[in-house]
């Protein structure tokens, strides 16, 4: 029969065993809710660039928006229903054989700035903000084009793009999405049309400058007429001019020039009493 001591020591044996086995399953239920856990941690883990804003469903209900930096997503509970770009983008936009209000067909190109200043409007209230704010600004485009006449649009683009950008703007700023800035490009108009306006232009120049010769030679002949009343008034200044123009004539060519007798007579007493004056102011 075994002794005391020997049943004492199997029952030890016993026990201790069925610690260890008990602290085995323990320590392997630890490890896998440490697992469990570093997983949902890591599906929860996100990160949203500087210009980014992520758009947080909670049980299918708007949250809150996440970003930048990192966030949280609790997996079944929540839902990223779309990350938002912040950033300005560019939209290229045409419009050909648009009529103007006028009635003349033209193709307009131009491009829209614009940026997302809501990210829960732009991911909640429409489906593809992208496509949305194209549409609209092609549309719109049209529209600006069909409300100005062709001489506005081609002499004042800075007015046609602000005309264009408070449309765009007006029509998406219950998305989320402000159109910053609109530049035309290009306003390409018919050749035909293109003729006749340098036809146009060639004309008004034609009669700008006929008209500006035409105010010079009047200024001109007022300026004779003043200088034939003064000449008629005082027979001094013009036998000075009679002077001027003998000594214009033999300045440059020194040609001999032939002078009637009267005539010489008076511009040989001019000299002389012009001489005289002149000795009469050294001498004093």
């Amino acid at each position: 029969m075994p002794s005391v001591w020997t049943l004492a020591w199997r029952s030890t044996r016993k026990d201790y065993g069925g610690v260890t086995r008990r602290s085995n399953v323990m320590s392997i239920a630890l490890l896998v809710i440490v697992v469990i856990v570093l997983l949902i941690l890591l599906r929860s883990l996100r990160i949203a660039s500087e210009w980014q804003r992520a758009v947080i469903l909670r049980l299918g209900r708007f949250h809150k928006t996440k970003g930048p930096g990192i966030y949280l997503v609790f997996p079944v509970v929540d839902a990223v229903a779309q990350v938002i770009d912040l950033r300005i983008q560019t939209t290229t936009i045409t419009a050909e054989q648009a009529l103007t209000r006028d009635t003349v067909a033209v193709g307009v190109d131009a491009i829209v700035f614009w940026q997302v200043d809501n990210a829960e409007s732009a991911a909640i209230h429409i489906a593809n903000y992208r496509e949305a704010i194209e549409r609209v600004a092609q549309t719109s485009l049209r529209e600006m084009i069909g409300s100005t006449d062709l001489s506005r649009l081609l002499s004042d683009r800075k007015a046609a793009d602000e005309q264009l950008r408070a449309t765009i703007s007006e029509k998406t700023n219950s998305w989320g999405v402000v159109a910053r800035s609109v530049e035309i490009k290009d306003v390409s108009i018919p050749r035909e049309l293109q003729d006749a306006m340098s036809r146009q232009a060639q004309a008004e120049r034609e009669k700008d400058a006929r008209v500006t010769l035409a105010s010079a030679e009047r200024e001109i002949a007022e300026q004779v007429l003043a200088a034939a009343s003064l000449y008629g008034h005082d027979p001094n200044a013009l036998k000075l001019r009679q002077m001027n123009l003998l000594y214009e004539m033999n300045k440059e060519r020194g040609v001999t020039v032939l002078i009637p007798t009267d005539m010489a007579n008076s511009l040989g007493g001019l000299i002389g009493l012009t001489q005289a004056v002149g000795n009469a102011q050294k001498s004093e």
